[in-house]
């Protein structure tokens, strides 16, 4: 397929050539400027512009940029706010040649693809992923040119129907352009935001969309599930759950956005894992010839057989899934110190929500049914 490369320039990371540039204007920007005071406020302005173009001195692409800049940050947050991340990537050919989109449950708006990106590297393969992110979480000119220097594309959010279908398009486009000209990978969420009660389900639209640009097949699409023990956003999950039961026509605003992004990068995680599925190319053939709606629907069920199949479990897992039963049917999975830890951090977490009329009963459910959910569907796979 033809690309003019130009049409992806609204929407696209920076190229190689663009990178100084973009980093002179992110030194010049105020607001990025008074966070890194923030950071070392002891440090002159000067000083610390000139440590930081020092720190970029080599640094000619994005995968420079994460490597150089990203890749630090993100193994710090592993072993500051996490037990650790490991990675499954058994099912993939040994080929690190081939490129892939990687297909996602959504537990973090920054961090499912940025632990993804080490794991990648720490593993042998030859390069990071790029991934879209909502422009509604790039309201500052700095947050964009940072997210564009980290290989990210936009994708734009509050569109009428016929702006989605030309976006829509355009992404599905550079998606194909980035994975079979660039030779670079993806990584796409199975549903546009998290689901906030962890009971992960792929969109048939996020599919339809990624065919727009070609046949899925050339996308080399790899099921990646996202385990967390812990999901330090799952009291403000909660708290979003009651706020919309109480008043339907509840939004969050950009702040509320800014403070689950703060809270999931710096909360604890207990363990992570990532596991990547049997490679969507291995069976697709199977689905051939079925009428198209038939065809997405039975491509997004096996999908989520893979992603639920791949979850790891952890203690609290089976401790939520027997609380809410009032039942003792897993306690071989967990022991009665796991159960006394859950049971204390699930009271802290409570007791962060501050809001009119709490209904902690209705909060407690809310949040052992995110905890529940993925042993729920894990068990259908079976």
């Amino acid at each position: 397929m033809e690309y003019d490369i130009k049409e992806f320039d609204e929407i696209r990371p920076y190229e190689a050539g663009e990178m100084q540039q973009a980093f002179n204007d992110l030194l010049n920007d105020r607001q990025f400027s008074a966070i890194m005071k923030g950071f070392v406020p002891w440090l002159p302005k000067g000083l610390r512009n000139g440590l930081l173009k020092l720190a970029f001195t080599g640094v000619k692409t994005p995968l420079d940029f994460q490597m150089r800049f990203m890749k630090p940050v993100v193994k710090w947050i592993i072993r500051k706010h996490s037990d650790g991340a490991t990675f499954e990537d058994e099912l993939i050919p040994d080929d690190k040649s081939l490129r892939y989109t990687f297909l996602s449950n959504h537990r973090d708006i920054v961090l499912d693809s940025a632990f993804l990106d080490v794991l990648l590297v720490e593993a042998g393969y030859p390069t990071t992923v790029e991934i879209g992110i909502g422009d509604n979480l790039l309201i500052y000119p700095w947050i964009k040119r940072l997210v564009r220097m980290n290989k990210a594309f936009t994708v734009r959010r509050g569109l009428t129907a016929h702006e989605m279908m030309r976006s829509s398009q355009l992404m599905s486009r550079y998606i194909h352009y980035a994975v079979n000209e660039k030779h670079e990978n993806i990584w796409i969420a199975q549903r546009e935001g998290r689901a906030k009660d962890s009971s992960d389900h792929t969109q048939d639209a996020v599919l339809k969309m990624l065919a727009m640009g070609g046949p899925v097949k050339e996308l080399n699409i790899v099921p990646l599930t996202i385990s967390y023990e812990f999901d330090p956003c799952d009291y403000l999950k909660a708290q979003e759950f009651q706020q919309k039961r109480d008043n339907p026509a509840f939004k969050k605003s950009r702040q509320d956005d800014l403070d689950n992004m703060k809270t999931g990068i710096f909360g604890y995680k207990g363990r992570v894992h990532y596991r990547c599925g049997t490679p969507i190319n291995q069976w697709l053939d199977e689905l051939e010839g079925l009428p198209r709606n038939e065809y997405f629907a039975l491509l997004s069920k096996r999908i989520d057989t893979e992603i639920h199949h791949g979850y790891r479990l952890y203690p609290c897992n089976y401790i939520a899934l027997d609380m809410l039963e009032g039942q003792q049917t897993y306690t071989a999975h967990y022991t009665q110190q796991d159960a006394a830890r859950f049971e204390k951090y699930l009271q802290g977490q409570l007791d962060k929500i501050k809001i009119p009329n709490k209904d902690e009963a209705f909060l407690r459910e809310r949040m052992l049914t995110m905890y529940a959910n993925p042993v729920r569907n894990y068990l259908a796979t079976q």
